[in-house]
């Protein structure tokens, strides 16, 4: 049964990194991470929902079956940002992605971390905006790379140090991480193949602290988040 409730107390973090598969986290071609990013014109990004849906455990679809491609586009207050979701290596984590898209949960919702010294993320899906929100329902590590390295534009999922709180928080990387892989690392389920200059172009401007982990100084939101088979 859906539901709405306040924000969850635990937050998703991302631990602190010290610093394969062939196919989850390749560079994108067209995309040259270290170039000086082009020019940013974002939208103002909107108020983060007031009123957030969650799911029960029951919710969790099945995870997807098949070796298919899957798309997917991040419409963001900076630019579209296009992806491929990696239905065969993580058919859980692309099963939830696709339902929690369908289901219109990120709308509006801002991308509320940046880290920009030592790993080197942007973090989104949360809609409270706040690091603390999931949808309700968990579940296990999927293709998390034994070396714990990941490449710009992977496409990656948060969680806590429970491994099994993969939820609806996730990261795109824009320069090459190491995280650490002790507790099972970090599911990658995707990889952007357009865009990734806009994740670049956020992270150029730095956080709103001057930090190297916080809010984005250049706000930007997800609008919508789109998945075609």
């Amino acid at each position: 049964m859906h539901r709405r409730l306040a924000p969850l107390a635990a937050s998703l973090l991302l631990l602190t990194a010290c610093g394969g598969e062939s196919s989850p986290g390749v560079q994108p071609e067209g995309e040259t991470s270290g170039a000086s990013p082009a020019p940013l014109s974002c939208d103002e990004a909107p108020e983060p929902p007031a009123d957030v849906t969650t799911y029960s455990p029951q919710d969790l679809p099945e995870p997807l079956g098949g070796t298919g491609t899957v798309t997917a586009t991040l419409e963001t207050t900076c630019g579209d940002v296009q992806l491929e979701l990696y239905a065969e290596q993580a058919p859980q984590t692309v099963a939830s992605f696709a339902f929690l898209a369908e289901e219109g949960y990120w709308q509006d919702s801002p991308c509320h971390r940046l880290t920009t010294e030592g790993i080197y993320v942007l973090q989104c899906g949360d809609p409270t905006g706040t690091g603390q929100g999931n949808p309700g329902y968990g579940y296990g590590i999927e293709n998390a790379p034994e070396t714990g390295m990941y490449p710009p534009g992977t496409l990656a999922m948060a969680r806590t140090q429970d491994p099994n709180s993969n939820g609806g928080q996730f990261f795109v990387v824009y320069e090459e991480t190491q995280l650490p892989v002790e507790g099972g690392g970090y599911s990658i389920f995707g990889q952007v193949t357009e865009g990734l200059d806009v994740i670049e172009a956020v992270a150029a401007e730095g956080t709103a602290s001057g930090g190297g982990d916080g809010a984005p100084a250049q706000p930007i939101s997800l609008l919508s988040v789109t998945v075609e088979d």
